[in-house]
């Protein structure tokens, strides 16, 4: 996707396509399941499976749809505004699932979510990029400098959710319950400011760190990109589609969740990360498949560091206002630990300038392992 926050960042702009390719195999073809799941919604004797099933499938297009109509804004904004547009719409249907999650009282099923598209991001999409792209390539090559500022961000990031968390846990009797909305409300202050310099770090100040190496001219990439309006009409329908399916996704995930014996940690950090990151991971693995592993790495872990620094925090600060001033960022240690693993992983075989496909089979193999344990997890635990 184009949530990676670096100035020529619409890789999947809008191209003119042959008028055969409407009648080619489309991943919006499952836009015809969003009404589908809406009547089995309503019907109410539908199983939540199946109906989770249906609205977990018509999110993945809307999705796509919102990366489109992003990107088509981008094109027609400049490389700063752009680039911060597509930083900020970039995780838009994770963020919506889980504003309405929260609104439905599913707060571990929230923190999940949250840890869960982390895994995705940094284990699936990146694995999958090195797996394919690297059968196809061989060995690809990328700017490393980028890479690593990435990864150190990561790593803060951690820490900044695993001191918080072990802070509750040692102090969560009921005096200190003012101390720690006190943690959070510092914790979530601090990672907005360390994103939005992030921002103009990426985008002002330093772009050339996360320049793309071996791009291609400029002319290979032009086109007619679709009208401004027509891209703010795409992605204020898509937000919309993806919010109305969300609803309807949250609403079957608890009882789908015990009818085929997944508990809510396997439901937040599998399933929902999954669906709501189908889009920018797709979008990691073609531009990998392209040989464009610089952009194909700034999707992935971009996405991770806009999760980390902006979508945590902004669920924090709006949980009250949906009705859940409860709801903290306190991870268990499982969590935390999986998270810890990937980043370390993560690091390790994004910092050194070339990617292979076994390095993306080690990924995938840990993100394998993680779903395995989880979904062992009785569907009774937290």
């Amino acid at each position: 996707m184009t949530d990676k926050p670096y100035p020529d960042a619409h890789p999947l702009a809008a191209a003119p396509q042959p008028r055969s390719s409407l009648l080619r195999p489309s991943v919006l073809w499952l836009l015809v399941l969003a009404p589908v799941a809406a009547i089995f919604d309503r019907a109410g004797t539908v199983p939540a499976g199946v109906v989770f099933f249906c609205a977990a499938l018509a999110i993945v297009p809307f999705a796509k749809l919102i990366v489109q109509g992003t990107e088509q804004v981008a094109a027609h904004t400049g490389a700063t505004i752009g680039g911060l547009l597509n930083a900020t719409f970039g995780n838009l249907p994770e963020l919506i699932i889980a504003m309405v999650a929260l609104r439905a009282g599913l707060l571990d099923m929230v923190r999940a979510s949250i840890v869960g598209a982390l895994l995705a991001n940094l284990l699936v999409a990146l694995g999958l990029s090195f797996l394919l792209g690297g059968r196809r390539h061989h060995d690809q090559a990328y700017n490393v400098d980028g890479v690593r500022t990435y990864s150190s961000t990561m790593v803060l990031a951690w820490i900044s959710l695993a001191l918080p968390s072990a802070f509750h846990r040692a102090l969560e009797t009921e005096p200190h319950l003012g101390v720690h909305d006190t943690l959070d409300l510092v914790v979530a202050i601090i990672l907005l400011g360390l994103y939005g310099l992030f921002l103009l770090y990426s985008l002002r100040t330093h772009p050339e760190i996360f320049a793309e190496l071996n791009a291609p001219p400029s002319d290979e990439e032009a086109g007619e990109h679709p009208s401004l309006a027509r891209g703010i009409v795409t992605l204020l329908v898509a937000s919309l589609g993806a919010a109305w399916m969300s609803e309807i996704l949250v609403g079957a995930a608890e009882q789908a969740g015990h009818a085929l014996g997944m508990s809510q940690m396997f439901m937040g950090l599998i399933v929902l990360a999954l669906v709501g990151g189908a889009a920018e991971s797709g979008s990691a693995i073609a531009m990998a498949r392209a040989n464009r592993p610089d952009l194909s790495i700034g999707i992935a872990l971009g996405s991770c560091v806009q999760i980390a620094l902006f979508v945590a925090p902004i669920l924090l600060l709006v949980a009250p206002a949906l009705g859940q001033p409860q709801f903290q960022l306190v991870f268990s240690q499982a969590e935390m630990w999986m998270l810890f693993g990937a980043v370390l992983l993560g690091a390790t075989v994004t910092t050194t300038g070339h990617s292979t496909w076994f390095r993306g089979a080690q990924l995938l193999a840990l993100y394998l392992i993680i779903a395995a344990i989880l979904y062992l997890i009785p569907a009774n635990s937290p």
